[in-house]
């Protein structure tokens, strides 16, 4: 996680999340009455971005993931949850960076993300789903916490309103910027110190695992005890009633959010390249 501290320093990487946040923002904006949620979320082929930011520019694109969230809250959607929505939305292009690097899904020898094998193309599709789950953890978790909207409804949306873009449009996107983002040497792996990069292996390898752990176990958990408590999935979930603010569901969906947070710090301890 050291990454996402340390590139402040790096003037590019700071153009880069103004950029990023722009572009996120100015694609979220237009879409705003297009209501699925009413002053929670909305139709977001937006969301094809993030994950395609975060592997093109690393920690400037969840900040600016993140930022370009909030920017587009204030046409709509701004409220207490919006925090959660940040920490989410950074999450959403986070995720995919980090593992891309540290869970083994690539070759260590060739790690660029231009898509250019059926491993790569893969790789893309679980660590854009992954962060999609993470992103629908947090927010959901929290909404959960706040009593707003239950668990299970808000978690399994946004889990198909952020999955299905990033990899339907995500794969096209990456495939167009990335020769040119390569050209203009604009990797974040081309622009920061090289003791600001994540070493792949070692302890990173145990927190990427760690991290998808967490992801899934705080989602596929969170919506099991979210339907023990009498919720339901997707719109249902809003007729359905049920408990909001169930303890089983904060309890595990808590943990999970928690993991994720945690696993960042492990990645970034000292192991072998």
């Amino acid at each position: 996680m050291n990454e996402v501290f340390s590139m402040w320093k790096k003037t590019k990487m700071v153009v880069l999340v103004a950029l990023c946040a722009g572009l996120y923002a100015a694609l979220l904006i237009p879409f705003k009455g297009f209501v699925l949620i009413p002053g929670i979320t909305e139709f977001r082929p937006a969301s094809a971005l993030p994950v395609v930011m975060g592997l093109l520019f690393g920690p400037a694109g969840a900040w600016g993931s993140a930022i370009g969230n909030l920017i587009g809250d204030f046409f709509g959607s701004l409220g207490i949850g919006s925090l959660f929505g940040f920490v989410g939305n950074f999450m959403f292009a986070y995720v995919p960076y980090k593992l891309w690097i540290n869970l083994g899904l690539v070759s260590k020898q060739d790690k660029e993300p231009d898509l250019k094998s059926k491993r790569k193309i893969a790789a893309y599709v679980v660590v854009a789903i992954l962060g999609s789950l993470a992103c629908a953890l947090v927010i959901a978790w929290g909404l959960e916490v706040l009593k707003l909207v239950p668990f299970a409804a808000l978690a399994s949306i946004i889990s198909l309103n952020n999955s299905l873009p990033s990899v339907v449009l995500g794969i096209p996107v990456l495939l167009v910027l990335y020769p040119r983002i390569k050209k203009w040497d604009l990797l974040w792996t081309d622009i920061m110190d090289e003791e600001d990069i994540p070493a792949a292996g070692g302890m990173s390898r145990i927190g990427g695992f760690f991290m998808t752990t967490s992801i899934l176990g705080g989602m596929i958990g969170g919506l099991m005890a979210a339907l023990g408590a009498g919720q339901a999935f997707l719109y249902k979930g809003f007729a359905a009633g049920g408990d909001v603010g169930s303890l089983g569901v904060l309890l595990v969906a808590g943990i999970g959010s928690v993991g994720l947070v945690l696993s960042s710090f492990i990645q970034s301890m000292p192991g072998k390249k």
